[in-house]
């Protein structure tokens, strides 16, 4: 039997590459992102396992547009959120700290609670995977409101597993940490420490996806420099330059 899989976020970057390798494992993939160009192309190179549909996440017909790629798609076993936006912006633009909000916290809400109340209303089991941030661990000067909704993101996933066992659904999460991976976000004339390459990274947020528990950092070098950042307290930790 098929296994079914919803993807925000698949016309770039992780979202475009988990459409591509879940479609070509034989699961049922629904795909959505606000340019429609690659979904088309997606769904023209798996035609029988692939529906999709044009979704601005922060638009208010967002949760219908997502319930209903759902119905087409014949059901969903996973939601995977990798839809997300973010700037180094150390000089606080408002525009690009606005729309980082927009996309990283309330279109983070929209979806990941239409498919929460999927699952739950209908009793069904279910998992939610979604992409955060090393960056959502700490505050990140020049990066203001990428690393605010980033942690507001990880802290929203950690509430959700808690209402879960609340309300007896049957619904798993995994909050997946990934540090640098050179996507379309990153300035390609900047050099960034410990980059990964996106099928570097991917291969591991694939198992994460599918199997992984409720943090997943991508990959073991990022999970230990959070584990010592965490530890620097704010006094200090706001006197330090830092530059990521």
């Amino acid at each position: 039997m098929s296994r079914h899989i919803v993807i925000i976020g698949a016309s770039s970057g992780i979202g475009l590459k988990a459409a591509l390798h879940f479609a070509a494992e034989g699961w049922k993939v629904g795909i959505a992102a606000r340019r429609e160009g690659q979904l088309i192309a997606v769904k023209n190179q798996y035609p029988q396992n692939v529906e999709y549909e044009v979704i601005d996440i922060t638009a208010d017909d967002a949760s219908a547009k997502i319930l209903k790629l759902i119905d087409r798609l014949g059901g969903v076993d996973i939601y995977f959120h990798a839809a997300g936006t973010g700037w180094s912006n150390p000089t606080l633009r408002l525009d690009k700290e606005m729309t980082t909000i927009a996309t990283n916290a309330c279109g983070f809400v929209t979806s990941v609670v239409t498919a929460y109340r999927h699952f739950a209303d209908n009793n069904l089991k279910g998992r939610i995977a979604a992409v955060t941030s090393v960056a959502g661990t700490k505050g990140i000067g020049i990066s203001a409101s990428y690393s605010a909704t980033k942690r507001f993101d990880s802290t929203y996933l950690e509430a959700l597993g808690q209402l879960a066992h609340i309300d007896k659904a049957d619904i798993s999460f995994t909050d997946i940490r990934p540090g640098f991976i050179r996507t379309d976000l990153l300035d390609p004339d900047r050099s960034y420490p410990m980059l990964m390459t996106l099928d570097y990274a991917s291969k591991r947020i694939f198992k994460a996806i599918v199997s992984g528990g409720p943090v997943v950092y991508v990959d073991w070098r990022w999970g230990l420099l959070t584990f010592f950042w965490k530890l620097i307290p704010p006094c200090l930790w706001r006197r330090l330059p830092v530059k990521l």
